[in-house]
């Protein structure tokens, strides 16, 4: 039975194939020219590639035997093997048609048209081989690409010799340079993330979507670690929460947070919150010393602090110093040096710009702050212990047992106003807000004698403290009674307290005669809070005088100007 020549479907079929699959150079066999069946193979130059596609072809040729005989797989073969690799099914059901129309079918209209079909073959694979160049030009361009996308979002894989084609090849050199410029990108773009302002959160708790004026209702009953955990919730709430309005009343009821008892805020400038955070190491004593100054000999110095600077007296001077940013360390070299004593300064103020000194001498002293303007006049027989000034008004307290009223105005300097006789020595002196000018009363009338009064200073018109010889700090309120204070706290090892100093709130701060002890207390509390010796029994000091603010704690002893730094312990 002879089948009829293959239709015009399969022979499309065979085209479409050959334009899909490149095919590899034409062989002799190809051309009908001589060649045995099954021997049309690759020549000396061709590669083994080839020499395998030729391998597969001849094992499907001998399956093909089995099944339709030898004359028609040997004519079939010729076919198959022009082509140098398998054919599809339709050429293969071509092929095997061809070979049962026997030897005048095959090199007739089959022969035409396979020759034709041949001839566009070879025009396709010229064309396929040029194109084939392109596609890989282009495919190593995507997957240099590909590549360089995995290395910046940290998934490279490892690199293999062959993806790195036409253009893709170059994109490895340029990969290793721009690796540090890519994570200063990433860098730069977190940093522009966090100075962006935070936006409320549009999904979420019905809690967060109330107006903020309610919201600040209702945090201000939190407490401070209920505060801290809702600030780690997301960036809008952290923000949200350090608003100075939720943090006042737990700045107000903290140690010495910039707040009065009477609500004033001293430290404006500051965040309340980060206030909060310095007072927790004042509560806990957490704190790291230094020593800022220190001196040959032995002195009794006084200190005041105004802004940035630091004024202290140094034997027969008083030196004005620049803090640096820190708080913690001093400029070396003082703004100005203030002189006019012939003996040893034993203290000092600060009122309108000038500096109201007295010393050993007797003599009080008046110096410009921002001039070199300096005024010196006999004030007492002996030496001057303490001066105030308020209002415009000078005091003076003495060894010779006298209180003085001097007017700080120019065209009246060194007239006394007032002479005030006392039974002892004046060994502190402080004037009221309210500028009285009279006697109200006398405090303590019933202590024994030796229980002399060191220091003394108002916190309110109505309301001051003392510390003195009997170890004790008193806080007298003249509302209540003249004869007994309100509270004290008693110096647990019984030494003399020469200083005192408070934030006009809750905290108190004492210095001692012995071992330069430094005690902190909390005035809602009767045993000291925390005790910092500063000094060796080599080298015992009283404390003379201390000052302090929100962050530092500032000690004179007699050999050093020591520091308590309580925001970076």
């Amino acid at each position: 039975m002879v089948s009829p020549p293959p239709g015009a479907a399969a022979v499309a079929a065979a085209r479409a194939w050959l334009r899909v699959r490149p095919a590899p150079r034409p062989l002799m066999g190809s051309q009908g020219g001589a060649g045995t069946p099954g021997n049309g193979g690759p020549s000396e130059g061709e590669s083994g590639e080839t020499r395998k596609l030729q391998e597969e072809g001849r094992a499907a040729r001998g399956k093909r035997r089995k099944g339709k005989g030898k004359a028609g797989a040997g004519q079939g073969g010729k076919g198959s093997e022009a082509e140098g690799k398998p054919e599809p099914p339709q050429a293969k059901e071509e092929t095997g048609l061809g070979a049962e129309a026997g030897p005048s079918a095959g090199l007739g209209k089959a022969g035409e048209r396979g020759g034709s079909v041949e001839e566009g073959a070879r025009r396709r694979v010229r064309g396929d081989e040029g194109s084939a160049g392109a596609r890989k030009e282009a495919k190593g361009r995507d997957e240099g690409k590909k590549e360089e996308w995995r290395v910046r979002t940290g998934r490279r894989e490892d690199a293999r010799p062959a993806r790195a084609q036409g253009r893709g090849g170059q994109a490895w050199g340029r990969l290793a340079g721009t690796r540090a410029a890519m994570a200063t990108a990433a860098e730069e773009a977190a940093a522009a993330a966090a100075r962006e302002p935070a936006c409320r959160p549009a999904a979420g708790p019905a809690l967060l979507r109330l107006p903020e004026e309610l919201l600040l209702l209702i945090f201000s009953y939190l407490d401070m670690q209920a505060l801290g955990r809702l600030a780690q919730v997301c960036r809008w709430l952290r923000r949200f929460t350090s608003c100075d309005l939720l943090w006042r009343r737990i700045a107000r009821a903290s140690l010495n947070s910039g707040f009065t008892r009477l609500g004033t805020d001293l430290m404006a400038s500051v965040p309340v919150k980060e206030r909060v955070k310095v007072s927790q190491n004042w509560r806990l004593g957490r704190c790291r010393e230094g020593i800022l100054l220190k001196w040959r000999c032995s002195q009794m110095p006084w200190m005041q602090l105004e802004g940035d600077s630091l004024y202290i007296s140094q034997a027969n001077f008083i030196l004005a110093y620049q803090f640096r940013p820190d708080g913690a360390s001093l400029n070396r070299r003082p703004l100005g040096v203030f002189a006019g004593h012939d003996e040893d300064v034993c203290h000092f103020v600060l009122a309108n710009s000038h500096i109201i000194s007295g010393g050993g001498d007797g003599k009080i002293g008046i110096h410009k702050i921002h001039s070199t303007f300096t005024v010196k006049y006999s004030a007492h027989e002996q030496e001057v212990n303490c001066v105030d000034c308020k209002g415009g008004i000078i005091v003076s307290g003495s060894r010779d047992r006298t209180a003085k009223v001097w007017p700080l105005a120019s065209g009246r300097l060194g007239q006394c106003l007032h002479t005030i006789q006392t039974e002892d020595r004046v060994w502190s002196i402080a004037i009221s807000p309210l500028l009285s000018g009279q006697l109200m009363m006398h405090l303590g009338s019933d202590f024994p004698p030796g229980a002399g009064v060191l220091d003394v200073m108002y916190e309110s018109p109505s309301t001051l403290l003392s510390c003195g010889y009997d170890t004790y700090v008193r806080y007298w309120d003249l509302r209540a009674s003249a004869r007994k204070c309100v509270m004290e706290w008693e110096e647990p090892h019984d030494s003399t307290l020469y200083c005192l100093q408070t934030d006009g709130n809750h905290l108190l701060a004492t210095g001692s005669s012995y071992y330069g002890v430094v005690r902190l207390w909390d005035r809602r509390q009767r045993a000291c809070l925390h005790a910092f010796p500063l000094t060796s029994t080599p080298l015992s000091s009283p404390v003379y005088c201390l000052r302090f603010t929100t962050r530092h704690l500032y000690a004179a002893l007699s050999y050093n100007l020591h520091v308590l730094d309580f925001q970076n312990p």
